[in-house]
């Protein structure tokens, strides 16, 4: 039976990278052959095709002799998109880029290729480009799913929540699936709806049976949503069953590094969070790490991954992606330039006005000392209703600049009564100051 899930009012989803395109309708003007189906339907879902090194070698191959096959550069593209998920390295989206711009100058209505540069552009944090791709592949076919994905993701990026949420109530009208359940679900989140987001990441899971890595995803993101509303227990579990239905996925290690932080078993979380950072270098990956290093006494292993995140961020600026944002909230959180982060949190915000952007805008703005504005700003991050402890903890520090210490310690409460573990550095300061 196919359902149907309304968001209803305002909001908007970015779900991780791995699901930005759902599966392949058939007819659709540039869709794959059968012959390439089975290699098309894994790719767009954007989990393991199974051995994806392998894969990429024999569509090298392939469009080595066949160099107006479209599709099967495409399918190249896409892989290459899939080995930068799974080994971190940003130098895949290049490659990735290429081809699928290869296979855009064989058929330039090539629905495959035009999907694959909007989901690049998003990894790239390139989201006004996204958007027009997506624009781009739902005029070469209307009723293809995943373009609507691909369409309301940038838009939640660029603030346009409802837009963003008529994209993704037609993607599931059009193709009720795991892809469109979790951007509901989120979408839902945000709108401060913590049981209905529950709901419908549970018709994503049911969506993902058989499908080991797609249900070892669905059991982190719901993991993910108990963990932001304080249910540590249920959130182990939902991190111990993907790691049950995919063993080694890495990003169970760094959610279950979290996990023992809270329980105080420093050692453990460290143990967890390297073997997630040694297996792919991800910045959120190392960011942690770095933190636990900080608060476990651990000064010159905290300065190492100081050292190899800024290495990273290289890395992927050299390759396209954009990462203002991220940079900008973790100088904020650790006490770098005051004005240059500021700067820089502006200019994140202008490229991204959403709600994240507003509060990464405004935890700056304290940072800088100029907590009128960094109010303002904090407003705005907080106009859908979202529950989100960090965002309520940064509202409680502008309270505070401001001299307003009891509207102060109200924020931090509401911090630490939905979610007492809600930051490794911040949590703590919340608790002092909620006295």
């Amino acid at each position: 039976m196919r359902k149907r899930i309304a968001i209803g009012g305002l909001a908007g989803v970015v779900v991780a990278v791995a699901l930005l395109l759902s599966g392949v309708r058939g007819g659709a003007s540039g869709s794959p052959t059968a012959a390439h189906a089975p290699d098309a339907a894994r790719l767009l879902g954007g989990f393991a095709a199974g051995d994806t090194t392998g894969l990429v070698r024999q569509l090298q191959s392939n469009a080595r002799s066949r160099p107006d096959d479209a599709k099967t550069i495409a399918l190249l593209g896409l892989a290459y998109q899939q080995r930068a998920r799974e080994t971190g390295d940003p130098a895949y989206y290049g490659k990735s880029e290429a081809a699928l711009r290869r296979s855009l100058h064989v058929d330039p209505s090539n629905l495959l290729a035009t999907s694959g540069l909007g989901s690049l552009a998003l990894s790239r944090h390139r989201f006004r480009e996204a958007l027009a791709l997506g624009r781009r592949a739902r005029r070469l076919s209307p009723t293809t799913a995943r373009s609507y994905g691909v369409i309301g993701d940038a838009l939640v990026e660029l603030g346009r929540y409802d837009e963003a949420f008529a994209a993704f109530n037609r993607m599931n009208d059009l193709r009720p699936s795991l892809s469109a359940y979790a951007r509901i679900s989120y979408a839902r989140e945000l709108l401060g709806d913590f049981r209905g987001a529950a709901e419908a990441m549970q018709l994503a899971l049911d969506a993902a049976i058989a499908q080991p890595e797609a249900l070892a995803w669905g059991h982190f993101q719901l993991g993910k949503l108990y963990w932001a509303h304080g249910e540590v227990a249920v959130a182990e579990r939902e991190y111990r069953a993907a790691l049950e239905a995919f063993p080694g996925y890495v990003y169970a290690y760094d959610a279950l590094a979290l996990v023992a932080a809270a329980r105080d078993r420093l050692p453990k979380a460290i143990e967890l969070e390297r073997r997630a950072a040694d297996t792919i270098p991800l910045p959120q990956f190392v960011t942690t790490l770095r933190d636990l290093d900080s608060v476990s006494g651990r000064a010159a292993d905290a300065r190492r991954q100081d050292g190899l995140l800024r290495v990273i961020r290289r890395l992927l600026a050299a390759n396209g992606v954009r990462t203002d944002l991220e940079t900008a909230l973790f100088d904020a959180d650790h006490a770098r330039d005051p004005r240059a982060t500021l700067a820089l949190a502006r200019l994140a915000r202008r490229d991204r006005p959403s709600i994240d952007g507003d509060d990464v805008l405004a935890w700056a703005l304290e940072r800088a000392g100029r907590c009128g504005e960094a109010r303002e700003s904090s407003v705005r991050a907080l106009r859908l209703g979202t529950q989100d402890a960090l965002k309520f903890f940064h509202r409680g520090m502008i309270e505070r600049c401001l001299g307003h210490l009891e509207a102060a310690r109200s924020w931090f409460r509401r911090a630490l009564s939905l979610n007492p573990h809600f930051s490794l550095l911040w949590a703590p300061v919340a608790r002092r100051y909620s006295r």
